[in-house]
C-alpha cells in the first residue's frame, strides 16, 4: 500500500540481518554495507506510527509480547568493548498495540501472553538505532516459539496479517546466514560455496514470482532440505523471523539487500 501524499510504502514487512552483536554500531569494517542499508532503507517507507520486531534473540514456549510502557535494554551479548554496554535507545513501548497483537494471536489459534517486564534485546535496538536513531517511534517486541516449528511461525504471521493494513513497520530481525563458527573463523577464507548455495535458494524461494503461495510456503516449512541448510543455520533462531514475515504477507518479496557481512553472503527482504 502506497501513501497518496508521498508515494512511499505505507506499512511494511521487512526481514533483515542485524549483524554480529553490537558490531554495526562499533564501526566494524565488514558491517559497513549493512550499516548503509539500514540507514537508507527507511527512506522507502512513510515513517511508521509503531514498530513491531520479531527478534531472533527471544524464544518462549508461547508467543510472548512486550507490554511495558518503557522497556529497558538487554545487552544480550558478551566479550565486546565497554561502549557496547552503554548504547542507549529509549524508545517507548506500546501497551495498546501489544494488547492488540495478543488478541490477534489468540484469535489465530496461537498461544500467547503479555510480558510487561521484558526488556528490548539487541535484535531490536541495534538495527533501529541505525534506522530510526531518534528512538521516537514506539516499539513492541514479539518472541519466537521455542519449538522452532517453521509452520507455527508462518501461522503466527498469518494471525498478525491485519497489522499490514496499518502504518506499522514489522521487522523480522535475524540473519540469513548464522553459523557462528564459520563467521568467526573464516577470515580471509574467500567465497563460501555452501553459504552461496543456500542464499541462492532463499532468494529464489522468497522472490520468485512464478512460485504459488502454496509452493513458497512448502519450501519455507521444509527449509532444512535446502542446499547446506544446516551448515548455514545449525540453529534456526535467526532464520525463523523470516517465516513470520512471510506469513504476514504471503506474497513474493523484494530483495533489498544482497551483500556480505564478515565474508558471508546475506540477504534482506521487503514485502
Amino acid at each position: 500500500m502506497k501513501s497518496e501524499v508521498t508515494g512511499k510504502q505505507l506499512g511494511s514487512v521487512l526481514y533483515i540481518p542485524h549483524g554480529g552483536g553490537p558490531l554495526p554500531l562499533l564501526g566494524e569494517k565488514s558491517h559497513q554495507g549493512l550499516v548503509s542499508f539500514l540507514t537508507e532503507i527507511p527512506q522507502t517507507f512513510v515513517e511508521p506510527s509503531a514498530i513491531v520486531v520479531i527478534s531472533a534473540h527471544w524464544q518462549e514456549d508461547k508467543a510472548t509480547i512486550t507490554s511495558g510502557a518503557a522497556p529497558p535494554l538487554l545487552y544480550d551479548y558478551s566479550g565486546f568493548p565497554a561502549d557496547a554496554y552503554q548504547i542507549e535507545y529509549p524508545a517507548a513501548g506500546d501497551p495498546v498495540l501489544a494488547d492488540k497483537i495478543h488478541h490477534l494471536l489468540l484469535e489465530g489459534g496461537i498461544e500467547a501472553r503479555l510480558d510487561d517486564q521484558r526488556p528490548f534485546d539487541h535484535g531490536l535496538f541495534i538495527p533501529l538505532k541505525l534506522m530510526y536513531p531518534k528512538a521516537a517511534i514506539p516499539c513492541v517486541q514479539v518472541s519466537l516459539l521455542r519449538s522452532f516449528d517453521p509452520e507455527a511461525h508462518i501461522r503466527m504471521g498469518k494471525a498478525l496479517s491485519a497489522l499490514c493494513k496499518e502504518n506499522i513497520l514489522i521487522l523480522g530481525s535475524g540473519f540469513s546466514f548464522h553459523n557462528l563458527k564459520a563467521l568467526l573463523f573464516n577470515s580471509g577464507g574467500g567465497p563460501d560455496s555452501r553459504n552461496e548455495a543456500f542464499e541462492h535458494w532463499l532468494i529464489d524461494t522468497c522472490t520468485n514470482p512464478t512460485l504459488s503461495s502454496d509452493e513458497r510456503e512448502k519450501r519455507l516449512i521444509e527449509w532444512s532440505d535446502a542446499p547446506f541448510a544446516r551448515y548455514c543455520h545449525p540453529r534456526e533462531d535467526h532464520l525463523l523471523p523470516l517465516h513470520v514475515c512471510y506469513g504476514l504477507s504471503r506474497s513474493p518479496a523484494k530483495l533489498v539487500f544482497d551483500g556480505n557481512i564478515m565474508e558471508k553472503k546475506v540477504s534482506a527482504f521487503l514485502w
